[in-house]
């Protein structure tokens, strides 16, 4: 069942992660140079921060 968990929530940072930058994007005008790098940076700071909340849930049931 974690690997449904899992999976979902990857594809739960991939949609959110996709939004923020166009959202950003359209706030700057015109697509970004180096979309790629800004997409990493925000599903890498997502995904920590997910992660975070999981364990923080971990720790609380256990």
């Amino acid at each position: 069942m974690e690997i449904l968990y899992y999976t979902l929530i990857g594809i739960s940072l991939y949609l959110i992660s996709d939004w923020l930058l166009e959202r950003i994007e359209s706030m700057y005008g015109k697509r970004l140079e180096y979309r790629s790098v800004v997409f990493f940076v925000i599903i890498m700071l997502l995904a920590f921060v997910t992660s975070q909340v999981i364990n923080l849930f971990g720790q609380q049931a256990g």
